[in-house]
């Protein structure tokens, strides 16, 4: 997106916040929040594009607030001023209208402040024309399927208190997979604001070597407990179900969070164990629904103690709480888990004999209560003998809690840390994504 293109939709949209400044009753409030993006979306298959083109989107997602009553609406923003305030108007009296006939919200938070912000990050993304050579030219072989997604994506928030926020940032990802004839795959992610293509060859050149193990025959593991290489794909994997259920304080004050042992000191992981949310990398905002802002860093877990919560500004009234600018979820935006001392050349020798997994899926709480996670292994994981990768497994169910994977079996984490991104595009292209380090765990359980 051109300079001057970009600057008109931020036009665009300080010029409704002004408007709705005027038009609003004096008993009304009202936030407002945008979504845009300008996105080159391309899908390839066997090496092949299968489909390609560029997407320009954008919505409006309009509350309005009045006598302790509240109510949503979302339409189109283009840019187009007359076209974009029609739509807002309209919006404006339906919600009018409907706010008489809801229930009374007692936990309703009201806009308040007068928090701005402005970033705006360029990058050094692929022209749109040499995507498909970019990508294709290191993989033009093998049966490459994945899709590229790439462009700005655009977040503002302007409210009836003040607060206005402009985020906007040049990004991509790829999301790939490499298959070997029997049907193993080895699954890899590539992505940032500048393409960067040393590290990219480097990408495909590890992939390319899982897959030449994955060629080997399938060894089948029984059901046990085994040593095991999680790479920093699948510590991103497990690091997402804190965000379903056990990070968030309302999930702790309803008893339904799987840390709450961990927030009553009656467990603790392993001290080698830190985890926070790191805002400084600029991936996200750090503005929420309600234009509140987050600490450029919040300390979550450290060395192994429960430090702090995401408390949002609804829960903080309800449970008497103080808020940090969590979001209306309380879910993770940017977390990063700290470091360790394992390097890279010797995660095979410190495993020695056990399992080396870069990749999980179908990952579900089987008891919240005590933290146990239920799931699969997926993509290019691999049995080791005496430090050396031997042959590919069979799939393997496990069944395992973070209090003794994260806690007391927790051997150490890699010295290094990987950035894997959010991949997801429902609705819109997803921002941000984990930096997490490799780990290695003692004992852990597999059941099926």
């Amino acid at each position: 997106m051109k300079i001057e293109e970009l600057s008109a939709l931020e036009v665009s949209f300080n010029r409704l916040i002004e408007t709705l400044l005027i038009k609003k009753a004096e008993n009304e409030q009202f936030t407002v929040k945008l979504g845009s993006e300008r996105s080159q979306f391309t899908r390839f298959n066997h090496a092949k594009v299968r489909q390609t083109g560029c997407v320009a989107d954008g919505w409006i997602e309009l509350t309005l607030m009045a006598e302790q009553r509240s109510s949503v609406r979302q339409f189109p923003f283009t840019g187009n001023w007359e076209l974009d305030w029609q739509l807002a108007y309209s919006a404006l009296q339906e919600l009018r209208d409907e706010l008489i006939l809801l229930p009374i919200d007692p936990y309703l938070v009201l806009p308040s402040g007068t928090n701005t912000s402005r970033e705006v990050h360029s990058g050094n993304l692929l022209p749109e024309e040499a995507v498909v050579s970019s990508v294709l030219e290191q993989v033009n072989e093998l049966d490459f399927t994945g899709i590229y997604a790439g462009g700005i994506v655009i977040k503002g928030y302007g409210d009836s208190s003040g607060q206005k926020h402009w985020f906007a940032t040049d990004s991509f990802t790829l999301d790939y997979s490499l298959f070997s004839a029997s049907g193993q795959a080895v699954k890899g992610t590539f992505a940032g604001s500048d393409w960067n293509k040393s590290a990219y060859i480097a990408k495909i050149s590890e992939a390319k070597k899982q897959l030449e193990l994955l060629a080997r025959p399938c060894k089948e593991l029984p059901r046990g407990q085994y040593k095991t290489y999680f790479a920093p794909a699948a510590v991103a994997d497990l690091l997402v179900m804190l965000s379903w259920g056990a990070i968030s304080e309302a999930d702790i004050q309803q008893g339904n969070s799987a840390l709450a042992a961990l927030s009553r000191q009656e467990k603790q992981l392993s001290p080698v164990f830190s985890l926070k949310e790191n805002f400084q990398r600029g991936l996200v905002p750090r503005f929420n629904e309600l234009g509140e802002m987050a600490a450029p860093e919040l300390p979550v877990i450290e060395k192994g103690l429960l430090v702090n919560t995401l408390v949002n500004s609804r829960t903080a009234k309800e449970y008497q709480k103080t808020a940090n600018g969590a979001n209306g979820s309380e879910t993770l935006r940017a977390p990063e888990i700290s470091p360790g001392n394992l390097v890279f050349e010797q995660i095979l020798p410190r495993l020695h004999t056990g399992l080396y997994l870069s990749n999980l899926h179908y990952l579900n709480w089987s008891d919240r209560q005590t933290g146990r996670i239920t799931g699969m292994t997926r993509y290019a994981c691999f049995w080791v003998e005496n430090g050396e990768i031997i042959a590919p497994i069979e799939n393997l169910r496990f069944d395992e809690s973070l209090y003794r994977f994260w806690g007391e079996n927790l051997v150490d984490l890699t010295n290094f840390q990987e950035f894997i991104p959010e991949v997801g595009t429902y609705d819109s292209r997803q921002l941000g994504g984990s930096l997490v380090p490799g780990m290695l765990v003692e004992n852990f359980t597999y059941t099926l």
